[in-house]
């Protein structure tokens, strides 16, 4: 029998307003993760659970992670992605964009979240988590609903 390497499903939530310079998005700067800290990134994001639905899981992530009710999630992209040749490392990703919420988004997990800032889309900070910002500089021109990232 062959072994079969496992995609691992994560959500991300962007949260967008209207600013000055067209929308903005509210990034967390990642800290004691061990993985991409000191980058900004999407400010709620985490794995998909066993029976859930990847929106289900993008609507947990707001509350678990800045604090917020959701409203409608617009989906953006289904990427996969990896880093390396070993299909361990391979991922799939549900990107989704929100721009209704209850409450005001705030840190819920400060020991991985050293801050959010809300960003224009035109000008996002240096260290952004790059497979994220394939995504952001796409939002509304070529994204396309299947995407791939590291092949």
């Amino acid at each position: 029998m062959v072994d079969r390497f496992r995609l691992v499903p994560a959500s991300y939530v962007y949260l967008l307003r209207p600013g000055s310079r067209g929308d903005e998005v509210l990034l967390q700067l990642r800290r004691d993760t061990g993985y991409m800290d000191d980058h900004w990134a999407a400010a709620a994001a985490g794995h998909v659970e066993q029976d859930e639905t990847a929106y289900d899981a993008a609507r947990r992530e707001a509350a678990e992670e800045i604090g917020v009710e959701v409203g409608s999630l617009g989906f953006l992209t289904a990427m996969q992605r990896t880093r390396h040749a070993d299909p361990i490392d391979e991922r799939i990703d549900f990107f989704f964009a929100c721009r209704e919420w209850d409450g005001e988004p705030r840190i819920v997990e400060p020991a991985k979240c050293a801050g959010l800032g809300w960003f224009a889309l035109e000008g996002l900070p240096d260290l952004v988590v790059p497979y994220e910002r394939f995504v952001l500089q796409r939002l509304g021109t070529t994204l396309e609903s299947y995407t791939t990232y590291g092949f």
